[in-house]
């Protein structure tokens, strides 16, 4: 080798030598975050932190193979436009300072504590997997579901899979009157020319197609001026093709006096209910509703009391509730028993009271009244370096962009501890390095972002071919499969 080659190859040598080794002590110097769960509330937090800290590299652990939590299994199919925030969070994921971890269960493929080991600081951000019990007799039988499981199994979540709602049955009752519970309502009367276009799972569309259900009744236990949906919500209800809603008139005593009182938003709400419940419509709508086979309705002033069972199939055949009445006004009122019950005949009941996040392991503080892991402003109690976000912070309230804002909080509370030393980041930590390691002795292979991106083409190349954004794959073993290929 001529003098000039010989030192041209040692220059290369020593150049990509060098970047290596400022590559790893840039590794070093960094403060290690690693964030548990991979919903709005962990991608939030992790772009807010290295949008905002040039020293600060952040790793997602997820125990799905695939990204983005309730916004891919949570939000109704025919929502596209909600699930636009999956464009911000790719864009995060794919910064250099950002690495998903998909496939790796926290609390069984490596434990709390390890990742406290390995990271500067741990956010606790994987959301609300429980539901809350409704608490009645019955509401163990078929035919009865919880809307979180109901709402996984039309969206694809692998652990509703196996739901098979029986939809043989002509009324439905929810119980609840949340955004949640409008878009169960909403999903089982809607045309099927219109779902066919969204991202519905195929066996769910399957199932609809066949589904006698002709009327949704949705069972609140307080009045009109205190349902917790939004105006969006109620509004795609009444405009729904070939439905006409059927609500009962003395529900709305008194409503229209309260109205004045009313902050903006809540009055605007409680308008349209009343109108749509007590107005005689135009010409137009009243053509529109003659026609419609399918209705909807609140009905207010109501709780579950017991769900009764059909005593030759063993199923639900119908629900018992207590009718209630009012003690003071606005958002604290309460409902009162008033001692009359009333039957409602019905083959199928969603329960769409609430989700709860569970503990990730006992010696992890936990709020199990409230359903939250005790925190000020994202900072764990008595646990220092550990953090939250998202509903496991709250409690499950609020829409996406209130995540956001509180997922925006809890990353300043650590960058408020990083500054003021309250946080150590002065000694080096492995972050990933070592719980990859763990990881492949424990047999336990992660998927990548860019695994799952090969994924993501997958699923909307399998939807293109039918008129679809997407038709998601439905199991842990194909995603696997798919990102492995």
């Amino acid at each position: 080798m001529s003098g000039h080659k010989m030192l041209f190859s040692g220059l290369k040598l020593w150049t990509s030598g060098r970047s290596r080794w400022i590559s790893r002590l840039h590794d070093d110097c960094s403060t290690k975050v690693c964030i548990v769960g991979s919903g709005p509330a962990g991608f939030y937090t992790a772009q807010h932190l290295i949008k905002a800290r040039q020293d600060v590299e952040v790793d997602i652990y997820e125990r799905l193979p695939v990204p983005f939590g309730l916004v891919r299994f949570g939000v109704a199919p025919d929502h596209p436009e909600v699930k636009n925030v999956i464009n911000t969070f790719t864009q995060t994921a794919r910064q250099p300072r950002c690495r998903f971890y998909g496939n790796v269960s926290v609390g069984t493929d490596v434990s709390v504590e390890e990742l406290r080991h390995a990271y500067h600081a741990v956010v606790l951000s994987y959301g609300a997997e429980g539901n809350r019990s409704m608490g009645v007799p019955g509401e163990d039988l078929a035919g009865v579901h919880a809307a979180k499981d109901f709402v996984g199994w039309y969206n694809g979540l692998p652990s509703c899979r196996e739901l098979r709602p029986d939809l043989r049955c002509d009324t439905a009752v929810i119980l609840g009157q949340g955004n949640v519970a409008l878009d169960v309502a909403r999903v089982l009367l809607c045309p099927l020319d219109i779902l066919k276009k969204t991202d519905i799972t195929q066996p769910a569309l399957e199932a609809l197609a066949e589904s006698q259900v002709r009327r949704v009744l949705i069972v609140g236990r307080r009045g009109p001026m205190q349902v917790a949906c939004t105006i969006k919500e109620l509004r795609e209800m009444v405009n729904l093709p070939n439905t006409r809603p059927e609500m009962m008139a003395a529900d709305f005593e008194g409503v229209a006096e309260a109205l004045k009182d009313l902050p903006r938003p809540r009055k605007r709400l409680t308008e349209l209910m009343s109108k749509t419940a007590l107005e005689i419509p135009g010409e137009k709508e009243q053509q529109r509703r003659s026609v419609a086979s399918h209705t909807w309705g609140f009905r207010f002033f109501r709780s579950p009391v017991e769900i009764l069972a059909d005593p030759d199939r063993g199923r639900a055949a119908g629900i018992r509730l207590a009718v209630n009445r009012l003690e003071g006004s606005g958002e604290g009122a309460r409902a009162v028993l008033t001692g009359e019950v009333e039957d409602v005949t019905c083959g199928l009941v969603i329960s769409s009271i609430g989700y709860k996040s569970l503990p990730i392991h006992p010696s992890l503080p936990f709020d199990s009244r409230k359903a939250v892991v005790p925190n000020n402003m994202g900072r764990v109690q008595h646990a220092a370096g550990l953090y939250c976000s998202g509903w496991l912070k709250t409690g499950p309230t609020g829409v996406i962009a209130t995540t956001m804002n509180n997922s925006f909080d809890t990353a300043r509370s650590l960058m408020e501890d990083m500054d003021s030393g309250t946080l150590d980041v002065s000694a080096a930590k492995p972050g990933s390095r070592s719980v990859s390691a763990l990881l492949e002795k424990r047999g336990v292979k992660p998927v990548t972002f860019s695994d799952w991106e090969k994924i993501d083409g997958v699923e909307t190349r399998r939807g293109e071919a039918i008129g679809k954004p997407r038709e998601k794959l439905l199991t842990v073993e194909e995603m696997l499969q798919v990102a492995r290929s």
